[in-house]
């Protein structure tokens, strides 16, 4: 199983590191040294040594590149990576790759998880086979700039009896993929009792609270009050993610609970809440016609701004309550605590400032990509979106910079400072894409080598039909 060959492998490593030389206490103190000496002498020791980890690489050793995240940037420049020239380090909490846009169809069944969850030992299966190259549990808690290395800490989430430990890795080239966190704008509450849909375990908790206030709703004694506030579901945020979801419960609603809840069927509903305009960055007649279809489906829209959020409701700013039993929070992302202490030049939006070819300027060998980095003001380049598509280019040109060179020799520590890195990284979009339900779905393809917008349906049995607004 490669999840205990990686065990095994970080257990190895730790028994196995190479620390540096330390005197005998015969040498200290001379030939016959008392008890109390030798304590305080291998005390100091253990106190120098109490990190183990993956030492600097030798001569006779390939260059190691470690990566910082398993999402749509770190895994597709681990994919691209040449592993005969690099020995890979992925440290990530999360042990796989989640598919993100096909999350909203887990939570109601349409896909099952394993659909959109992809290992790491299969993205890269030099992960799981090469000595020199390991997958980590962990994350990362610092970097150390200046020594090229970094400080982590295993995950032992919901695990009582492990206490997690510390361990230091050594790099040559370190690239920072940790993505970025759910933004709720400081809102009280909104942390305690919202679902952020972004990891699986996140769609898991969404379709077992679904299904958990199906079932409770129809018992008998409960006031038809309390079947409308079990039966609510609430989403903030009128980005792709929210309206993709409100889409897919629209369509187990209609479907599924009609067919297999007909005693509360009429109590469930759906709200889509947005302070602005849903799906802002899509054309104007694409918004107009995604509201018309999702208020069709039943979803209703409402224009607000969120203040407080409790256990059985959230207050709008006009003191307006809406209660629900289950509150899905889409409201964008930003820069994760570690992104936050790292300390580096940072971009607009508090993301870590990269140049052209995507390195931090301020430091030797380190990169940052995806939703974590964006570009400095300096280089007169707009910060991109938080987006898959720009991740996962960012990931690709990054994999290929490296392999190059690699084989330039300048894979290991400071040996790339004189090396010419090519063309700079160059971002194209490609459109944008939205599902809202019934088969339908938005694509806006202005900023696209098309230049057209097209509304795409009859999407079953991968016929696309298009149509053009």
């Amino acid at each position: 199983m490669p999840w205990l060959r990686n065990f095994v492998q970080l257990s190895a490593a730790f028994t196995k590191q190479r620390s540096p030389p330390t005197r005998k206490p015969a040498a200290i103190f001379g030939t016959r040294p008392s008890i109390a000496q030798l304590l305080q002498h291998y005390s100091a020791v253990a106190r120098n040594n109490k990190d183990p980890g993956l030492d600097p690489t030798k001569g006779d050793e390939k260059p190691r590149v470690v990566v910082l995240g398993s999402g749509w940037a770190g895994c597709r420049l681990i994919k691209d990576i040449d592993t005969k020239t690099y020995d890979i380090v992925c440290v990530s909490p999360r042990n796989h790759m989640v598919f993100t846009p096909l999350l909203a169809s887990t939570c109601v069944g349409t896909l099952e998880f394993r659909s959109v969850a992809e290992p790491i030992g299969r993205i890269q299966p030099a992960i799981s086979r090469e000595p020199g190259s390991y997958f980590f549990l962990a994350n990362c808690t610092g970097v150390d700039f200046q020594n090229h290395q970094i400080k982590c800490q295993t995950v032992t989430e919901g695990v009582d009896t492990i206490k997690p430990w510390n361990f230091k890795i050594a790099y040559d080239k370190l690239v920072i993929a940790s993505g970025a966190q759910a933004l709720t704008f400081g809102i009280k509450g909104a942390n305690e009792h919202a679902i952020f849909l972004r990891e699986v375990h996140h769609a898991q908790e969404i379709r077992r609270k679904l299904l958990l206030n199906l079932m409770l709703s129809d018992v008998p004694g409960v006031s038809d009050e309390e079947k409308r506030r079990l039966l609510h579901c609430v989403v903030v945020g009128g980005g792709p993610t929210g309206v993709e979801f409100s889409g897919e419960l629209s369509d187990f609603i209609k479907k599924d609970v009609s067919q297999r809840y007909s005693h509360v069927k009429d109590y469930i509903q759906v709200t889509l809440v947005e302070a602005n305009e849903i799906l802002s960055s899509f054309d104007d007649r694409l918004r107009t016609y995604a509201i018309k279809q999702l208020t069709k489906s039943g979803v209703r829209l409402v224009r607000g701004i969120v203040k407080d959020v409790q256990s059985e409701k959230i207050v709008l700013s006009d003191d307006t309550d809406i209660p629900y039993g289950v509150l899905v929070w889409s409201t964008g992302v930003g820069p994760s605590p570690f992104v936050n202490s790292l300390e580096v030049p940072k971009a607009p939006g508090g993301r870590i400032g990269i140049d052209e070819w995507l390195r931090i300027p301020s430091v030797q060998d380190v990169f940052a990509i995806g939703d974590c980095g964006g570009f400095l003001e300096s280089t007169n380049k707009p910060v991109l979106p938080a987006l898959a598509q720009v991740a996962e280019r960012q990931g690709k040109y990054l994999a290929k910079l490296l392999n190059q060179v690699g084989k330039a020799g300048g894979g290991r520590a400071d040996a790339a400072k004189d090396i010419d890195f090519g063309s700079p990284f160059v971002y194209n979009h490609l459109g944008s894409m939205a599902t809202i339900g019934r088969y339908k779905a938005l694509v806006d393809l202005r900023a696209s080598n098309m230049l057209k917008e097209y509304r795409w349906r009859d999407l079953r049995a991968g016929l696309f039909g298009a149509q053009r607004i």
